[in-house]
C-alpha cells in the first residue's frame, strides 16, 4: 500500500469516490430539479428488527429527462443550491406508461 494512497490531498481517483444511489422520481415540477425518494432498511436498535426509512433527495436534472416514477442513480456532489447536493447520473427504468 502506497502513502500517496492515504493522503487524499494529491488528487489520487479514491478521493473522488461519491455516493451513488438509486430511489423513485416524486415529483419535477422545478426547473433543472428532481426530488427522488430512497427507501433503505435500518436495524431497529433494541428490538433488532429491520425496519423502513425513506430519505427525500433533491437532485440536479441538466436536461430534464426524469419524469415521475423514474428508477433513478444519483451521485453526491457538491452544493448547487440550498437543498441540491445530487445530481442525476442515469435513468435505470422508465416509468410505466398509464
Amino acid at each position: 500500500m502506497s502513502t500517496e494512497a492515504n493522503n487524499p490531498g494529491t488528487g489520487t481517483p479514491e478521493r473522488n469516490q461519491r455516493k451513488v444511489v438509486r430511489g423513485i422520481v416524486t415529483s419535477n415540477k422545478m426547473q433543472k430539479t428532481v426530488v427522488v425518494q430512497v427507501d433503505r432498511k435500518v436495524r431497529h436498535p433494541l428490538y433488532e428488527k429491520f425496519v423502513s426509512r425513506r430519505t427525500k433527495l433533491y437532485a440536479h436534472d441538466e436536461q430534464g429527462e426524469a419524469k415521475i416514477g423514474d428508477v433513478v442513480e444519483i451521485a453526491q456532489t457538491r452544493p448547487l443550491s440550498k437543498l441540491k447536493r445530487w445530481r442525476l447520473v442515469r435513468v435505470v427504468q422508465k416509468a410505466p406508461q398509464a
